[in-house]
């Protein structure tokens, strides 16, 4: 009778077994234990920012340490900038030259060359009023015969000659009042905006060679001391900021169709507090394994899709690396 038993026991099970291997079946719900026991694994990944120079030089400062942390706007590091700070100072001076020029064109004559051209129109108008005398006393001399008509016309042509002088001192005093041609201070005016640019761009060359931090991060590692040569864009220090720290784990193929963007879920690790959350940024459209030739239930059930989510705000850091278990996603 106990034998009999033994041998009904063993064809269950051989046939539980065969019905695995035909169906394709989980052999923990050939069992009776649904997916819903199951917990999807994965790891931690942080999104490191790799700081580097854009040009080579020597570092000649840097005030943060590997494990330390920093603020948003804090140094990191110093390449030699005497080069930069003496185009910078170079740009500076080509600026306001180029505005004084283009002033001096807007604003017209100083007042001392102004002053100097009224002098003279002043003389030369006393002098054409005592030569309009003799015009007159020679033209009365002439018509009653005393004088030469020599003398006449030498008054006449003195007389013509200082009228065009205050004229062209009068049209002098005009233009000293005036500012150059708008095509000069257009020209200047462009000279100006061009130096200007070249300023922005030498002071960013030397921001970029003295980069701060651009968030609150962790200095997760350092690739250069002082002293040292540093290739032009080669990281001299990496930044670890929380909000680029993300889970990976992986979901097989019969419950990532129940996975949706921005979907909160719950994740366990070693020695960590309970009820994290993390909410799914990245769904995966592929299958991290895909079985020779065609699909079977036995290949569907090996397929993973990889989805990634966000630690929720405020809640203890993670240390990229450290695996973690993610509760199963809700029917």
């Amino acid at each position: 009778m106990k034998r009999e038993r033994l041998i009904v026991i063993g064809g269950a099970a051989i046939a539980l077994l065969l019905a695995v291997l035909w169906w394709g079946t989980p052999l923990s719900a050939a069992l009776g234990f649904g997916n819903e026991s199951a917990h999807y694994l994965g790891y931690v990944e942080g999104e490191t920012s790799l700081i580097a120079p854009p040009v080579a030089g020597r570092l000649v400062k840097r005030p943060v340490d590997r494990g330390g942390h920093v603020k948003k706007g804090d140094l990191l590091f110093v390449t030699d900038p005497v080069l930069a700070e003496a185009e910078v100072m170079r740009a500076k001076a080509a600026l306001a030259e180029s505005k004084s020029r283009y002033e001096n064109l807007l604003t017209g004559k100083r007042q001392e060359e102004q002053d100097v051209t009224r002098a003279q129109r002043r003389e030369s108008e006393a002098a054409l009023a005592e030569a309009e005398l003799e015009y007159k006393r020679q033209s009365d001399l002439l018509a009653r015969g005393i004088n030469s008509r020599q003398a006449y016309e030498q008054a006449e042509s003195t007389l013509r000659q200082l009228h065009a002088r205050v004229a062209s001192l009068t049209a002098q005093e005009k233009v000293n009042d005036l500012a150059a041609r708008p095509d000069e201070i257009a020209a200047a005016k462009a000279m100006v905006g061009q130096n200007h640019a070249n300023l922005e761009q030498a002071r960013k060359r030397l921001e970029d060679q003295m980069p701060v931090a651009p968030e609150d991060a962790l200095v997760e590692n350092t690739f250069f001391n002082t002293g040292e040569w540093v290739p032009a864009g080669t990281p001299v220090v990496s930044l670890l900021p929380a909000f680029r720290v993300k889970l990976r784990f992986y979901v097989p193929q019969e419950d990532v169709a129940r996975a949706r963007m921005d979907q909160t879920v719950n994740f366990t690790c070693d020695s960590c507090p309970a009820d994290l959350k993390a909410r799914i940024i990245y769904i995966s459209p592929r299958a991290e394994y895909t079985p020779p030739v065609i699909y079977s239930q036995s290949a569907r059930a090996k397929l993973v899709f990889l989805i990634e989510a966000r630690p929720e705000p405020g809640q203890t850091p993670l240390s990229p690396g450290l695996p973690i278990t993610v509760v199963p996603l809700p029917r």
